[in-house]
Parts: structure tokens; C-alpha cells; sequence
């Protein structure tokens, strides 16, 4: 029998692709374009996703924050154990109005039962748009 391999040891895009994003994510547009362990990245488009005055909905950030968090969280979690959110926040310092916001994950906090991520989301000028920041709660499946 062959043991399951560690967190750290998986293709983090590959496991992504294997896994899924979830439709909420493919709806709005969210790629993912690196994934590992400790960082995180994926794109959004600004358009589709906007208030009706043209910027960026702040739920929308929250959507790509949490798809990032959410999902770093479960590769932490590893086989046999699921990350589920249990608080999530965000703080929006600018408006996008056009173009891509990037989104890029780091772990503050990755325990046996909880794991804390900050989401860092800028616009095409890298100027910082929102900062999110989710707890996940892991447990066994």
C-alpha cells in the first residue's frame, strides 16, 4: 500500500485542476495561476464584476479572497480532512474599474485545526485594492 502523499509534496495547479475551483468561481472568472502550499494566486476580471457604477462589487473580492483561502486551506488540510471557513473579513482601500485584479495568498497561521490566510488583492497598476483575511476550520472528513 502506498501511502498518500504529503501537502507539500502535491502539484498544487494540478490538484486544482483535479479538484475544481466550484461554479461560483468559473462564473466570475477566476484563474488560478500558482498554488502551493505557501502562496496562492489567481486573477478576476473586473468586468461582469461590478456594482452598477462601474467598480469593482467589494463581494466580489471576497469571492476571489475566499476561493484562494478556502482552497489553500484544504492543500494544507491534506487527505482525509477538510477546511471549512468559519469568519472571513475585508478591508477595500481602492476601487478597480478595468482590466485584471490579481489576488495572492499567504498563510499567516496553519495548524492542526485552523488555518489562517491573507489575501492581498491588487489591480493592472499593482496598487492594493483589498485586503482579506479568512480563518478555515479543519477537520476530519
Amino acid at each position: 500500500m502506498t501511502a498518500e502523499p504529503s501537502p507539500t509534496e502535491i502539484d498544487g495547479m494540478a490538484w486544482v485542476r483535479e479538484r475544481g475551483m466550484g461554479a461560483l468561481a468559473t462564473k466570475m472568472g477566476i484563474v488560478f495561476t500558482e498554488f502551493t502550499i505557501e502562496r496562492a494566486v489567481a486573477t478576476m476580471p473586473v468586468e461582469g464584476n461590478t456594482q452598477p457604477v462601474g467598480l469593482l462589487h467589494g463581494g466580489a473580492y471576497v469571492v476571489l479572497g475566499e476561493s484562494l483561502g478556502s482552497m489553500a486551506a484544504n492543500l494544507h488540510a491534506g487527505p482525509g480532512r477538510l477546511a471549512v471557513g468559519v469568519d472571513i473579513n475585508a478591508t477595500h482601500t481602492r476601487s478597480a474599474t478595468s482590466g485584471l485584479v490579481t489576488g495572492v495568498c499567504t498563510p499567516v497561521h496553519l495548524g492542526r485545526s485552523l488555518a489562517v490566510h491573507e489575501i492581498a488583492v491588487t489591480d493592472d497598476q499593482g496598487r492594493r485594492c483589498s485586503t482579506i483575511r479568512i480563518t478555515n476550520m479543519i477537520k476530519d472528513r
